[in-house]
């Protein structure tokens, strides 16, 4: 079963209508949606590794675009949008926080959480809230979503075949580990 999914999702990721999906998961996900961008870019590129520089851009003008709505709902809906998102991922303390060492470190806050698995749109609504400068925001997003996907992207296009090889031969291996960080990380972040 975990074969004919990992090859449906690379028929897919090859399709004409993957680089749309991947666009639009990569834009919600910078405000709302809590599955990353990476669960489709990793086997479109490795479907189609000669069009990796073009996946890792798409990635990152829409996960900043996304990050520029997720601005916006913490500046002007925080209450009637952010704060029940905030709520869901256990983060509504950190907004208080936010604010008052923003001003200083904000660029670093989101360099750091456009860069790692922290949930970019924690963020990206806290940045709206807080008030950061919508350019310093815009300029480490752009930085950090940016190396983000272009190392995986760049990862993937120079040792694609060997890393496709791996993940195919240990496919179950691999799903059980994907799982199992999926769920640690939402375990995590209610702990945080």
């Amino acid at each position: 079963m975990i074969r004919r999914l990992y090859d449906w999702t690379l028929s897919l990721a090859a399709g004409p209508r993957a680089p749309a999906a991947l666009g639009s998961v990569s834009f919600v996900e910078s405000s709302v949606f809590p599955i990353p961008p990476d669960i489709l870019l990793i086997p479109m590129v490795i479907a189609r590794r000669e069009k990796a520089w073009w996946y890792a851009l798409l990635c990152t003008l829409t996960s900043v675009a996304g990050g520029v709505l997720g601005y916006l709902i913490g500046m002007f809906l925080f209450e009637q949008v952010a704060e029940p998102i905030l709520a869901f991922y256990g983060k509504m303390h950190y907004v208080a926080e936010f604010k008052s060492i923003f001003a200083e470190w904000g660029w670093w806050f989101v360099f750091i959480a456009g860069l790692t698995p922290f949930p970019y749109k924690v963020i990206t609504i806290a940045s709206g809230a807080a008030g950061l400068s919508l350019p310093v925001f815009v300029a480490a997003s752009i930085v950090s979503r940016g190396l983000r996907f272009f190392i995986v992207s760049g990862l993937l296009y120079f040792f694609g075949p060997p890393i496709k090889d791996f993940i195919e031969k240990r496919l179950g291996l691999m799903f059980t580990l994907f799982v199992v960080l999926l769920v640690g990380g939402f375990v995590l972040l209610k702990f945080i």
